[in-house]
């Protein structure tokens, strides 16, 4: 995939264009349940990729890239193509997922990411999550892969509420070696561990295993992979490994950024070896008898990077432009929600922090209210598409959907309105046409923003 064909271009513009026609279709029909009767309470599993692009699922339009896999999950429930990360880097939209609040309501959430241990800088073990509130209503829960929410001696996942941890704590490692710039990075809970496998093979694999055996009661499992996130390492490329490895222990701080590496046919087959991985978790579902009962979520942290196929969006991660924020969001419960949907409501990830609380019912604590609005009475009670505001913000950006509405502030770019149902690109500045709506979203972020932590 060195070089893309005319074939491809054709293939990708083809499939962009099926991607936003199906939405335009979902926006003109209700949200359709499998059933109204009662159904027990649900497995819950969620999988994020890291830095995948919106478009980069052959389902989303990807010109190359094939994800059977996920396609198929996404044709047996609900493809999303409105849906966003709760930020545009790895740390705070994990915050946001764990939580159901935004990122800035912690000192941890406002790095963006997380790089170095500070005893700040993590989800407080006392702090409710969704694993520690689905505990406390009889789930047993487990994560499998990269963390990425704070560094021990502080933080870990089993001081936050899931009972089985295998994974990294931090934002990237090498995938054979699990090397960082700081050392290894691969533990079991917190015990440090070593494997030299292919890392999303072996968080896959792991997921799989526990699924088989987790046939007793209902069970969270998050499964996160750190592909297609750099360093470009696809299967079979432990000489790519063993390079980035030495320069690593020679002191190369930006060796796994690998600025000097990858290739587009790299990137396809290290997000083609995530479906696969994927395959074997849905596989080990339905041969276990527990693919009805499960619901599972699949999304990416944030948008994508070098190799991403983004089209028709602009920008990329660590932007607000949609590039950066909007990600493949995918939602299958046989029990409860028919095949075969398109959705264009605008979701975020703390939405889904709170409706896996309801589904579960798992009530969130009076203590630390949920941010997020739980789609329950969308996908499940006949009602209209959520009707709420969205909201972004880094050190030097904002921005507020509502509705087909985005407002965006970019670094010292003018104010920028957009009608995302006619310009996904965000090019066709509405400002001047349209100065009332623009002050309205724009004084409705410094609302919320007034109740968030300040940046340093």
């Amino acid at each position: 995939m060195g070089k893309i064909s005319r074939r491809g271009v054709v293939a990708g513009a083809v499939g962009a264009a099926a991607v936003l026609g199906g939405f335009r279709e979902a926006s003109a029909r209700p949200f359709r349940a499998a059933t109204t009767e009662e159904a027990p309470r649900p497995n819950i599993l969620v999988i994020l990729g890291d830095d995948l692009g919106w478009a980069d699922l052959s389902c989303y339009g990807a010109p190359e890239i094939r994800t059977p896999r996920l396609d198929g999950l996404a044709d047996g429930g609900v493809r999303f193509t409105d849906a966003y990360s709760a930020a545009a880097v790895c740390s705070p939209t994990r915050f946001a997922l764990y939580t159901g609040r935004y990122p800035g309501r912690l000192p941890g959430g406002l790095e963006e990411p997380i790089t170095l241990p500070n005893e700040l800088h993590g989800i407080p073990p006392e702090h409710p999550t969704l694993a520690s509130l689905l505990k406390q209503a009889g789930y047993t829960t487990a994560m499998f892969g990269k963390w990425h929410c704070g560094f021990l001696p502080w933080f870990s996942p089993t001081r936050s509420g899931w009972d089985t941890f295998f994974g990294n704590f931090g934002g990237a490692l090498d995938y054979y070696s699990k090397m960082t710039a700081r050392g290894r990075d691969l533990y079991e809970g917190e015990v440090p561990v070593e494997s030299l496998d292919y890392y999303t093979d072996t968080i896959a694999d792991r997921a799989a295993e526990f699924v088989r055996g987790a046939t007793g009661g209902p069970w969270l499992l998050n499964v996160n992979f750190t592909a297609p996130h750099w360093p470009w390492e696809a299967p079979g490329d432990q000489a790519v490994s063993r390079d980035i490895t030495q320069r690593l222990a020679s002191g190369d701080q930006q060796a796994l950024a690998h600025n000097d590496g990858g290739l587009l046919g790299t990137y396809r087959e290290m997000v083609e070896a995530m479906d696969a991985g994927i395959g074997r978790i849905l596989d080990a579902l339905r041969e276990s008898g527990q693919e009805n009962d499960t619901c599972v979520l699949f999304s990416s942290d944030n948008g994508g990077e070098r190799w991403s196929y983004q089209w028709p969006l602009t920008g990329a991660k660590g932007a607000l432009h949609e590039g950066g924020i909007r990600v493949p969001n995918i939602l299958r419960w046989p029990a409860r929600i028919q095949p075969r949907q398109v959705s264009d409501a605008p979701v975020i990830t703390q939405d889904w922090t709170a409706t896996l609380l309801e589904i579960a019912e798992a009530p969130p604590a009076a203590s630390h209210p949920l941010d997020g609005q739980s789609l329950v009475p969308y996908l499940l009670g006949g009602a209209g598409k959520p009707q709420h505001d969205l909201f972004w913000r880094t050190k030097s950006a904002r921005a507020l959907r509502r509705g087909q509405w985005k407002f965006l502030r970019q670094g010292a770019a003018p104010d920028g309105l957009y009608d995302l149902s006619a310009d996904p690109r965000e090019n066709a500045n509405l400002t001047r046409h349209q100065p009332d709506l623009a002050a309205e979203l724009s004084a409705r972020w410094d609302e919320i923003n007034a109740g968030l932590l300040p940046y340093a």
